[in-house]
């Protein structure tokens, strides 16, 4: 038997946050919505996911800053990172970072092709890193309220639909035992009642 399965969720659902952060195409919204679905079908404890969910997006967050710090305006031509940014994008948000900085992450955090961009202009243009981090601390918290809802709400409608298509089945059973029944005494009933007329 392999040790501690049951940690695999928490693990898989760090991982794709982690690597979806980088660029690998593991969207941050499914990954959120899929641990919503996860907590809502209790295959995972909604406050350890909470925190590991949150920490693996600060930290896949994080990675990209650092990545922007790190090269700076070479990254629209560095071999991994380029498909990221492309130097048009990177000159038009420096300019909005330039003028609007953390509104800028607050908001942007919340557009899907728009996200993994502004974190590495974030370390472009060499934003405090702790400034950086309670931005986005702060605006992760709306990302994952909504998706990991959505994804909670998703798993309960399914469970509700579920009971009703069993309530369904078993008023279909009832329907049919009433007919067959009926169908019965009426056959049993049929020659009687011709007799007597």
């Amino acid at each position: 038997m392999i040790p501690n399965i049951e940690h695999f969720p928490y693990l898989g659902l760090f991982l794709l946050l982690l690597f979806g952060g980088v660029g690998l195409p593991f969207p941050e919204d499914a990954t959120l919505i899929l641990c919503g679905f996860l907590i809502s079908t209790q295959i995972v404890k909604p406050i350890p996911a909470l925190i590991i969910v949150y920490a693996g997006l600060l930290i896949a967050d994080l990675t990209l800053h650092f990545i922007g710090k790190k090269y700076g305006r070479q990254v629209v031509t560095h071999r991994r990172f380029h498909k990221l940014i492309s130097p048009e994008r990177l000159s038009f948000l420096e300019d909005k970072f330039n003028r609007r900085g953390i509104l800028i992450i607050l908001l942007g955090r919340h557009v899907a092709g728009l996200r993994a961009q502004l974190f590495l202009v974030s370390g472009i243009m060499e934003m405090p890193t702790l400034k950086f981090l309670m931005t986005d601390a702060v605006s992760s918290l709306l990302t994952m309220a909504l998706m990991i809802g959505a994804g909670y709400w998703g798993g309960n409608s399914l469970k509700f639909l579920k009971q009703g298509l069993v309530r369904i089945e078993h008023i279909a059973i009832l329907v049919v035992i009433i007919f067959i029944l009926f169908y019965s005494i009426y056959r049993y009933l049929k020659p009687k009642l011709i007799n007597k007329s």
